[in-house]
């Protein structure tokens, strides 16, 4: 099974100036951990194509990497994921769709013209994804970078079907969890010793000025993951340091 890395980018400089709430980032959030993906990194970022164009190839640096981008794909003068995109996928150059642009004239008829039909212009070589709402379509580029509207009731089913027909479903993780009643400084000697492929959560707390941590780990293999709970467990103990409300 290929193992991808799941980064999301959402456009919108209504979104950093407050005038609008991203409705995204736990969508995406929520469906790559149901389908035990993991998802790497999440980018909220202005309508600016230099900085646009950085956050895609140094996302793209990762040769695992997935990227879902909300936004920007519209016919407005500040839409510009798809040039921004044909610039970091492929060639540089947009064309004219062929499928889209029936699509927008079949959905908008003479109302298509002059600004909507420009929908259908998408770096040479993406694929479709459907719109349910309208049927002016988001696109994808060899078959990991993914530009859908800013919309959430047209972006998100295009992430689902992504999700559901491209990428293969992982089985779930098993997880360890318990409350260390001591500080984080008191464990860390154990964190290090463990394996890198046992995915770590530390989190610490004060409450009533008392410290604790919360220890998460995590593994698809049930065997290896139990070993290392019982080692950070056997570990606490040799230092006297007591653990509690399992989970």
């Amino acid at each position: 099974m290929k193992t991808y890395n799941f980064y999301s980018v959402i456009i919108g400089t209504e979104l950093l100036n407050g005038r609008r709430e991203d409705k995204h980032f736990n969508f995406i959030n929520k469906a790559l951990r149901e389908r035990g993906l993991k998802h790497e990194g999440n980018f909220v970022i202005n309508d600016n194509p230099p900085l646009m164009e950085n956050v895609f190839k140094m996302i793209a640096l990762d040769p695992k990497s997935v990227i879902f981008c909300f936004g920007g794909i519209g016919s407005t003068p500040d839409d510009y994921t798809r040039e921004v995109a044909a610039k970091a996928f492929s060639s540089g150059a947009l064309e004219t769709n062929p499928t889209a642009l029936k699509l927008i004239i079949d959905e908008f008829g003479d109302g298509a013209y002059p600004h909507r039909i420009k929908m259908a212009d998408i770096p040479k070589g993406a694929k479709l994804l459907e719109n349910v709402v309208n049927r002016v379509p988001g696109f994808y580029i060899d078959g990991r970078f993914f530009f859908t509207p800013g919309f959430p009731s047209m972006a998100h089913p295009m992430v689902i079907w992504a999700l559901d027909n491209l990428f293969e479903k992982k089985s779930d993780k098993y997880t360890c969890g318990f409350k260390a009643d001591c500080s984080e400084n008191d464990l860390i000697d154990i964190m290090d010793a463990l394996p890198k492929d046992i995915e770590l959560s530390s989190l610490p707390k004060i409450e009533n000025n008392k410290k604790t941590v919360d220890i998460y780990l995590a593994s698809y293999n049930k065997d290896k993951l139990m070993l290392w709970c019982n080692f950070f467990k056997k570990e606490m103990d040799k230092i006297d340091k007591k653990y509690l409300d399992e989970y």
